[in-house]
């Protein structure tokens, strides 16, 4: 592996711990400290997801154009600008202000590093390397190391106020804006810059392609349960968020100790296609368990069983999908496109977590519908996604047989 590929997916690893100090205690802060209504605080987690999400095409695009290094070391600074204000916001138009700032900074570096990561192990399959889906599954280690890190810095930075877990997850940034001035390269040999203009009437008339985003954009609405739904039926079954934590850290732990293994044999059994098909159904079956049980309203260590086999279920899911997604989208893209198609990727992700995620904060909300509706709709959505999942893998997306 190459020095680059390992500061790559160290940098995956960096941004995570400093990300996840915060997100996952954020929609107890709105609600609790800042008074919000479920609505609200569900769009406030949608506008942050589309601000990042949604808008990776433009980070994608800068990407092609001016390089990996500006577009990572920019985004950087714009990080620790939002989360230093997300400390001291205390209205709602500043809570919103630096939810957009954070997630915009997002929108930048990530799509830089995870388009250089994908080429870089296109790269190396083709130069007898191995696998691409190997490269990007310890990719999504390396992101879940982070996310099992940062949720424990915050949580025990929370003892203190959320205030200081902002300022801890900013000064995270700091170290990596520092490492990154020194260690990135400036130009990365053999990628060609191009203009930023251009690119996008191919790129919405790619109809496998789209199919690959609408897939994953159940699966990432999905996941995003976990910071909007899932704080929610824990504090039902426990009266606090303390249990919060620790179900973000198995959820981390299993990614850590298993997304090597689920990817070779993926790999080894399943073509691209049947991988997400497969990934999408376990999310829907996690949420089928927490609705099937909600209507008994079991609280305490019995009422946690279904929201722990819900995360181990959506992170199974999440493990077949997202190394496969990011695999497929050099095969889709066209020629010096790849950031901009894998800002695509995300940017109608995001698009569809805003609209999905506002619509469920309003059903958590709304206290006189079933106590398993609210479940059952995102069960449904990811359920149905498998239908739009792209029929053809692909110039090169199927790993090789006993690879991994």
């Amino acid at each position: 592996m190459t020095p680059l590929l390992r500061l790559l997916i160290l940098t995956q690893l960096a941004f995570n711990v400093g990300f996840f100090a915060v997100l996952p205690f954020l929609a107890a802060h709105l609600g609790q400290a800042i008074g919000m209504a479920g609505w609200l605080v569900g769009l406030v987690l949608g506008l942050r997801t589309f601000s990042q999400q949604g808008l990776f095409v433009v980070g994608g695009a800068l990407t092609d154009r001016y390089g990996v290094r500006p577009v990572v070391l920019t985004g950087c600074v714009l990080r620790i600008a939002g989360f230093g204000w997300l400390g001291y916001a205390e209205r709602t138009w500043a809570v919103i202000g630096s939810v957009l700032l954070t997630g915009f900074a997002a929108a930048l570096f990530s799509p830089a590093v995870e388009s250089e990561v994908a080429r870089q192990a296109v790269l190396r399959e083709e130069a007898g390397g191995g696998p691409r889906t190997r490269v990007l599954a310890l990719f999504t280690v390396a992101g879940q190391a982070g996310a099992f890190v940062g949720p424990l810095l915050g949580a025990l930075l929370l003892a203190v106020d959320f205030r200081a877990v902002c300022l801890a997850g900013a000064g995270v940034f700091v170290v990596v804006l520092a490492g990154h001035a020194l260690l990135l390269p400036r130009r990365v040999p053999g990628r060609r810059q191009v203009r930023v203009r251009g690119g996008t009437r191919d790129l919405v008339r790619n109809r496998a392609f789209l199919g690959l985003c609408c897939g994953y954009g159940a699966c990432l609405l999905a996941y995003n349960q976990l910071y909007l739904a899932l704080p929610a039926e824990v504090a039902r079954a426990t009266g606090s968020q303390t249990a919060l934590a620790w179900l973000f850290a198995l959820s981390s732990a299993l990614v850590v100790t298993a997304q090597l293994p689920v990817t070779r044999w993926a790999g080894e059994r399943l073509a691209p296609r049947r991988s997400m098909t497969a990934g999408l159904l376990l999310t829907a079956a996690g949420f089928t368990v927490v609705a099937a049980a909600r209507p008994a309203d079991v609280r305490g260590v019995a009422g946690l069983l279904p929201a722990a086999v819900l995360v181990v279920l959506l992170t199974l899911g999440q493990m077949l999908v997202a190394p496969v997604a990011r695999a497929w989208v050099p095969d889709l893209a066209a020629d010096g496109r790849l950031g901009l198609y894998t800002g695509a990727l995300s940017s109608v992700s995001g698009l569809i977590v805003l609209l999905g995620s506002a619509g469920t904060g309003t059903l958590l909300d709304a206290g006189w519908l079933p106590p398993a509706l609210p479940w059952l709709v995102p069960a449904g959505m990811t359920a149905v996604a498998v239908l739009v999942l792209p029929r053809r893998e692909g110039r090169r997306s199927r790993p090789a047989p006993g690879c991994g």
